[in-house]
């Protein structure tokens, strides 16, 4: 059952019912042994599969391409592990016992929202990304209580894959940087107001300082990088904060005049100095943003991954991790299978279908006439 559902996702079929309608092609009986199973069936034994059975084939899939030299790291020679919280989808009408619920505000006044929620571990290295782990979060729990499981659960299976964590300002968290410092493991987050003394402190401290300059690319910017702050006192140890001030210059598309953008960022990090360059915080601040674009949104959008296959917490997860092992076999095969000349004639799209067209045999002939 495993190996339909896999297949499923790699060739981006969308939905059980898809799946079934090629239960006649041949491929099926060379590839399972048997005929495929329904649609129905397909959503219930998914319901019975132990997601730790598919956390271990990520791990061996991890440990493979490793042992292959498949993972190399970026520039600045560290490994990150990007954490985010992702949301598959919510609805009014329909619950499950692994159903987070919330008031929403309507036109029609308060209703109650179900939804399902989870963390997502993402390995950033220098050619293509790998999805390492999820947890779902439960009822009445925030993003950081299944983010400390997560990360609890990664130290002990995957303990020298990364050297830094990545996360967004809610990770800003003195339970996170503890952990992670305990396993020595530095941290990197956004700063923002949820640490109000440290961001009051940088900032006065940045205002009254001259920046250092980085030109001669898209982007230009303004960096300020500074240690040793202690304003922190729920952490209880220095901190680093290093601010980008970036400019870029774009063309609009509706009427071709060229916009200045500005964004401003602020990171607080435990790496120092001499583990990490000023550029080298700044690249491994915006590499936070791999996880939503080469994770959640290519997923959602071209894997299929947020459909509901079956609303039930184990499915869900089930098929969440399907799709991550999958999303990383992909790409595994794409870089490291594929010569240079493939990868610039084919797209991942067009590999995929593909891979698809496969599945489908010819129209059966219609029955002949009698005479």
């Amino acid at each position: 059952m495993l190996k339909s559902l896999l297949v499923l996702f790699v060739t981006r079929l969308g939905s059980l019912h898809a799946l079934e309608q090629t239960r006649d092609n041949a491929f099926w009986r060379r590839w399972l042994g048997r005929p495929l199973p329904s649609a129905d069936s397909a959503g219930r034994i998914a319901t019975l599969i132990a997601p730790e059975a598919l956390r271990v084939v990520l791990q061996r899939l991890y440990t493979g391409l490793k042992r292959n030299k498949a993972l190399a790291p970026t520039s600045h020679g560290l490994m990150a592990l990007v954490l985010d919280g992702h949301e598959s989808h919510a609805t009014y009408h329909r619950r499950c016992g692994g159903c987070l619920e919330r008031r929403v505000k309507t036109k029609w006044g308060y209703r109650t929202q179900y939804y399902h929620r989870s963390v997502t571990a993402m390995l950033v290295s220098r050619d293509f990304p790998l999805l390492l782990d999820a947890e779902p979060m439960r009822s009445g729990e925030g993003e950081i209580e299944a983010g400390l499981r997560l990360l609890d659960r990664l130290l002990v299976r995957f303990p020298r894959a990364f050297d830094v964590v990545l996360g967004d300002a809610l990770y800003s968290d003195p339970r996170v940087y503890r952990l992670l410092l305990a396993h020595g493991k530095d941290v990197l987050t956004v700063l923002k107001r949820n640490v109000p003394d440290l961001l009051e402190d940088a900032r006065g401290l940045f205002d009254a300082s001259s920046p250092r300059l980085v030109t001669g690319s898209a982007v230009e910017r303004e960096i300020w990088d500074e240690t040793d702050f202690t304003s922190w006192p729920e952490l209880g140890l220095p901190v680093r904060v290093v601010r980008s001030r970036e400019m870029r210059v774009v063309r609009r598309q509706i009427d071709g005049v060229d916009e200045t953008l500005l964004s401003e960022w602020l990171w607080v990090t435990t790496l120092s100095p001499h583990r990490a360059t000023t550029w080298a915080v700044v690249e491994l601040g915006h590499a936070r943003w791999t996880i939503e674009n080469l994770g959640f949104n290519e997923t959602a959008r071209r894997w299929h991954a947020d459909h509901v296959y079956r609303h039930e917490a184990t499915a869900i997860l089930v098929f969440w991790l399907l799709a991550m092992i999958a999303y990383d076999l992909f790409h595994a095969f794409y870089y490291r299978n594929l010569k240079a000349v493939c990868r610039q004639r084919l797209t991942y799209l067009h590999l995929a279908r593909w891979l698809a067209s496969d599945l489908y045999p010819a129209l059966p002939s219609p029955p002949a006439r009698g005479p």
